[in-house]
Formats: C-alpha cells, sequence, structure tokens
C-alpha cells in the first residue's frame, strides 16, 4: 500500500496515505485475528475453519470503510482510493464466496497486491510479480490448507477487483 500511495499522490505525502490504507486494511485485521486467537477463539491465525471467517472479514470491512473515509475528508489522491475500494469489493467477494466455499484470502491477496501495482505504475514489468503469488498459491496447497482450485479462485477474485484501479 506505501507504494500505491507513493505512486497515486506522486510525492512523499503518498506514503502516510499509503499507510493508513495498510493499517486499514492489513495491520488492523491482523491485529483483530491475533487478538481472536489469543481469547481462544481460533486455533491459528490461518482460521482454516470457513465458518468461524464471517467476524474477520466484517472487520476487514469496517476498517476499510473508516480509512476510506479518513481519505476522503482527507482529501487523499483518487488513486489510493480506489486500491482501497478494490479491496473492500474483494472482502465482499471473499465473504460471500465463503460462505458456501473455503476461498483463499491470501492467494487473493497477493493478486490484488501484484494487479495494483502494475495499474498504479502503469508498467506491467510489476506482473512479473505474479511469480510470487504463485509462491502464495503452491504454499496454501503445499501446507494443506486449500486446493488448488480455491487458491486459483482466490487469485482471480484478487486481479478481478482490482481492476476498479485502472478506470482512475
Amino acid at each position: 500500500m506505501l507504494g500505491i500511495g507513493l505512486a497515486a499522490a506522486g510525492d512523499w505525502t503518498g506514503l502516510l496515505w499509503g499507510f493508513l490504507g495498510a493499517l486499514c486494511a492489513g495491520l488492523i485485521p491482523a491485529g483483530y485475528i491475533e487478538w481472536e486467537r489469543g481469547r481462544g477463539t481460533w486455533g491459528d491465525r490461518h482460521v482454516v475453519d470457513r465458518t468461524k471467517r464471517a467476524p474477520i472479514f466484517f472487520v476487514i470491512l469496517g476498517s476499510i470503510g473508516t480509512g476510506s473515509l479518513v481519505m476522503v475528508l482527507g482529501d487523499a489522491p483518487v488513486g489510493i482510493l480506489a486500491a482501497m475500494l478494490g479491496l473492500w469489493v474483494m472482502t465482499i467477494g471473499l465473504l460471500a464466496v465463503n460462505t458456501v466455499w473455503k476461498i483463499s484470502v491470501d492467494s487473493s491477496v497477493a493478486s490484488a497486491v501484484v494487479a495494483l501495482l502494475a495499474a498504479v505504475q502503469h508498467e506491467p514489468l510489476w506482473l512479473f510479480l505474479y511469480a510470487l503469488t504463485a509462491a502464495v498459491c503452491w504454499s496454501r496447497v503445499a501446507l494443506s490448507y486449500h486446493t488448488v482450485s480455491q487458491t486459483v479462485a482466490g487469485a482471480a477474485l484478487g486481479a478481478a477487483t482490482s481492476v476498479a484501479f485502472l478506470f482512475v
């Protein structure tokens, strides 16, 4: 998110917007997961039981929504707002799919980050980072957390919802 904010603003102030995006889209949700794990709600940070994931998605939606509101009120660059919107829409998709099928959130996020970096930089060379997305997908399967189809679906959802940035 720091790189997306920097590119969207075109100067150092983008780092602050990017940090806010990272805080709302990543750090706050990760903190919530760790807090619940510490309380014994979940066995590990991966929350492998999809039926227990809904509260996480609602925290993410609230956090990204709040961060986006702060960005609107603070006159943030449109690019970082579009990135946040893409992540918000991705989270809605993850929540919807997760109610009936276990989709890989890690693969979705990895894919979205690569797509957003390529879009914000207007540089297709960033798409070579999809090799890292493939590594994330492979690791989720190798660790027996997901099937190949669950990781491919997650990666596809992440890329598709990042398309919003291209229209900014």
